[in-house]
């Protein structure tokens, strides 16, 4: 079974499973994540959903690239939560199955190139505080012990 957080699934609600893979990129101390200014400002891990017909890795490394401009090295897989949210973006109630991995920032190729989205570097231990999730928090901090 996989574990849930954030908020409880509501009753009578239909959710559709959207798979997604999410980074935790350590550089030493410093974790690189990604700040979204919509539909609210918050700083989270980057990642995203898989496309259709798209291998997880493939998909990891794209999000990654779209999000921070960056080109990673992946080690293993940490782990997955799912969660259950309105996405607004997609005007879809979703159930997050979000599968994380520990990687590296290798090199830094440009800007991202999704809109809204800025690449920023965080200390990994004040990061576990401040990104928005309750999974990704919970799982870097597994991470961090």
């Amino acid at each position: 079974m996989i574990r849930r957080y954030g908020e409880p699934v509501r009753p009578g609600q239909r959710y559709r499973r959207r798979p997604g893979v999410y980074a935790i990129l350590l550089d030493g101390d410093q974790l690189l994540a990604t700040h979204q200014a919509e539909p609210i400002p918050e700083y989270q891990l980057p990642g995203g959903g898989i496309d259709k017909g798209e291998h997880p890795i493939a998909a990891l490394h794209r999000e990654v690239f779209e999000e921070t401009g960056w080109s990673i090295r992946i080690d293993r897989r940490l782990g997955a939560y799912r969660r259950f949210t309105y996405m607004p973006e997609y005007d879809l109630w979703a159930e997050k199955v979000c599968t994380i991995y520990l990687a590296h920032p290798v090199l830094r190729r440009g800007p991202p190139t999704e809109a809204g989205h800025t690449a920023v570097w965080l200390p990994a231990h004040q990061a576990v505080g401040v990104l928005s999730t309750p999974g990704d928090r919970a799982m870097l901090a597994g991470l961090l012990g």
